[in-house]
């Protein structure tokens, strides 16, 4: 690629117009039928593997985030997003956009079991009784019976009071699994000491320039699955111009996106990307046509800057 495409604070949606390659490579996207993909996602099919949690619940490793997708956007995303293939759906309180997902979903007209729906219950409503009213008011906005993650959203105000609700619901079969976000190692193990349950998901900030390996390793100690919430850090530090991650893709003909989230897939973080644009949603579905060898796996670690990329969420 030229110099002229890295230009600071290029945009993934400008990157792919002003590359002629990464363009064609969204053209074959769009199209799924490319000999220089492979095999390609069909659209309406769904070729996305599960991780299985520590409770024996099948969860999608690939799925679809919808942060900051609201109203008349959030629906036509998620119900575009189920179109192509996606199963996960990943919401929150804090969003605001619950009630759109909802929509997005009968939108789809897909069957309820084929869906994994995941949301999370706020700071403002940490507590037993708090979390039990959040809960049926989550459940209400997106108009389902019952989710297949809850989460605790940050390991703020009574944590403990929480998790007892959570524990309760999931009992009741009303949750199918439940989970943490943004808990630090110490939080779980807090949380191990008096709960009777261990998180299933642990929801954190995790991609090439902040890969949290002292995390991910106390995870799979302790049995907890690592997801990954903006996976592709929202473009930040130019990863979607990235000249590592760019010459690495040149040698599979896929994008910088794509190059990250097939390291995600290939370290068994389950990852939840974000997008509005359709095509993009497709390209994200095409990472399973390769396989990022051993030096590409070390060279993507030496991104790592150690850091959050996310200062103003911290």
């Amino acid at each position: 690629m030229k110099n002229g495409n890295r230009k600071k604070g290029l945009n993934r949606r400008e990157f792919l117009q002003t590359s002629a390659k990464y363009s064609a490579s969204a053209l074959f996207a769009t199209m799924g039928a490319s000999s220089l993909f492979g095999k390609s996602h069909i659209p309406g099919t769904s070729t996305i593997e599960n991780v299985v949690l520590n409770n024996g619940v099948k969860m999608p490793i690939l799925g679809f985030g919808t942060l900051y997708l609201n109203g008349e956007v959030g629906k036509k995303c998620v119900a575009d997003a189920i179109s192509l293939g996606y199963r996960l759906i990943d919401t929150a309180t804090i969003y605001n956009n619950e009630e759109a997902v909802g929509t997005g979903i009968k939108l789809s007209g897909i069957e309820r079991e084929k869906l994994f729906v995941t949301s999370k219950v706020w700071v403002d409503d940490s507590g037993y009784e708090k979390t039990k009213k959040a809960f049926e008011t989550s459940l209400s906005k997106l108009g389902l019976d019952y989710l297949d993650l809850y989460l605790i959203h940050r390991p703020r105000g009574d944590v403990k009071g929480s998790w007892k609700a959570m524990e309760e619901l999931y009992k009741e079969g009303r949750i199918r699994a439940i989970g943490v976000s943004n808990f630090e190692d110490h939080h779980i193990n807090d949380l191990l000491s008096s709960g009777e349950t261990t998180p299933a998901v642990n929801q954190i900030e995790t991609h090439a320039f902040f890969q949290q390996p002292d995390a991910y390793k106390h995870l799979e100690q302790s049995d907890i699955q690592m997801e990954a919430w903006s996976p592709l850090a929202q473009g930040r530090n130019g990863l979607f111009t990235n000249e590592t991650l760019a010459e690495i893709g040149k040698k599979y003909n896929k994008n910088n996106a794509q190059v990250s989230l097939r390291w995600h897939y290939q370290r068994g973080i389950v990852a939840i990307p974000r997008t509005s644009q359709k095509a993009h949603m497709m390209e994200n579905l095409n990472i399973f046509d390769f396989e990022l060898d051993e030096v590409d796996m070390q060279t993507i670690a030496g991104l790592d800057l150690n850091k959050t990329q996310f200062p103003e969420w911290e």
